[in-house]
């Protein structure tokens, strides 16, 4: 009897790749996270590490940095990435199973992994891992397209071969990104406040074939079979040759942040 494979481990299968194709994240994305902090963290955690895409901003820092991530072959991928490096330790395990430090840490992160952690028990979690007025900030991408000509005919392969992963018509930008649900969560929980949303726009450059790397990294994608992935990619391929050979990914990167409230632990 086949096991199902869990869609939150799927990126293990792939950890090298999503190191080498995963866009990181801009300066401004950290700038940000403290002014609103009011001043550099003592002390960070941050959920579901994965390979470091979102480590190696938060390692500018140069403030102690626990990585709590799930999947072994993620974890040893960040692990090689900061081997050596004194102010970066890396916890293979669940945020849901972790063990904060006594007292918590100042700024709790989670780069284009909070949606990944159990949303039943994760604005508590948050609030039992940060200290009395500690900060809380999820950022990811979602990644769109420079180029909405190139959109709408990738929408129609996507609707044609892979209906399930397609774009949802009529929402609003960046309203897809997973990591933007948990807002609401945030807005009503007695234990944070000054919830507040702020998004950053860049573009990168794909070539085709770096284009179909980064899209073997997607969840979505790897949970299809692989003969419709196959057929997917392929005609996505074509598309994207057709049109010069380079796809030009707008991201917008949306940056969720909260302050922990009150003086008594979660």
């Amino acid at each position: 009897m086949t096991t199902p494979r869990d869609q939150r481990r799927v990126f293990g299968e792939v950890a090298d790749a999503y190191d080498d194709v995963r866009p990181g994240y801009p300066a401004e994305v950290l700038d940000r996270i403290v002014a609103y902090a009011g001043g550099v963290p003592t002390s960070v955690a941050e959920s579901g590490a994965g390979t470091g895409k979102g480590t190696a901003l938060l390692r500018t820092l140069d403030t102690p940095l626990i990585c709590v991530e799930p999947d072994p072959a993620m974890a040893g991928v960040l692990a090689r990435r900061f081997a050596g490096d004194d102010l970066v330790s890396v916890v293979v395990s669940r945020f849901e199973d972790w063990t904060p430090p006594p007292g918590g840490v100042e700024l709790l992160a989670s780069a284009q992994a909070w949606h990944w952690v159990d949303r039943t028990v994760r604005t508590r979690l948050a609030a039992a891992a940060l200290a009395p007025g500690g900060v809380f900030a999820a950022f990811g991408h979602d990644f769109g397209f420079a180029d909405d000509e190139l959109k709408t005919a990738m929408d129609a392969v996507y609707q044609r071969l892979a209906p399930e992963i397609a774009d949802k018509p009529g929402l609003p930008a960046n309203a897809q990104h997973p990591d933007s649900f948990h807002l609401s969560e945030l807005h009503v929980s007695p234990l944070f406040t000054d919830v507040e949303q702020q998004l950053v726009v860049s573009v990168v450059p794909y070539e085709t074939a770096r284009y179909l790397t980064l899209l073997t990294t997607f969840s979505g994608h790897r949970m299809l079979p692989e003969q419709r992935r196959h057929r997917l990619h392929q005609a996505l391929a074509e598309l994207v040759d057709e049109r010069g050979g380079v796809v030009e990914q707008k991201l917008t990167t949306a940056l969720c942040l909260a302050r922990r409230t009150g003086s008594d632990r979660a």
